[in-house]
């Protein structure tokens, strides 16, 4: 079961994470995810990517601030980069982290 220190350490010790916060019962969510995860797979080899579920999560949601889904956060050197909830596209994701991204990895 994932805690709210376990996903903190995992922000501090690597260099890019994304959380994703979903719901069983979120269509969008089911949709966009996988999507989301392979695009992230093919053009960051660096992010480690946790999985939240609000229906059993909800601490964890309201410790990041999180109160809609599905919602992304995207840590960048143990800082919040991006915050997008419900209306997101993946290529939009894509290309806001990218910049800053190769930056780090370069």
């Amino acid at each position: 079961m994932q805690t709210i220190e376990n996903i903190k350490k995992l922000i501090e010790e690597n260099l890019a994470v994304m959380v994703y916060f979903s719901a069983p019962t979120c269509n969008v969510c089911h949709a966009l995810k996988p999507k989301l995860l392979e695009a992230i797979d093919a053009n960051f080899s660096e992010f480690k990517i946790v999985s939240v579920d609000t229906s059993l999560d909800q601490e964890i949601a309201t410790r990041f601030s999180v109160f809609a889904i599905p919602t992304v956060l995207v840590f960048l050197d143990g800082r919040e980069f991006l915050r997008k909830s419900r209306h997101m596209s993946v290529d939009e994701v894509v290309r806001e982290i990218k910049r800053p991204y190769d930056i780090m990895t370069s």
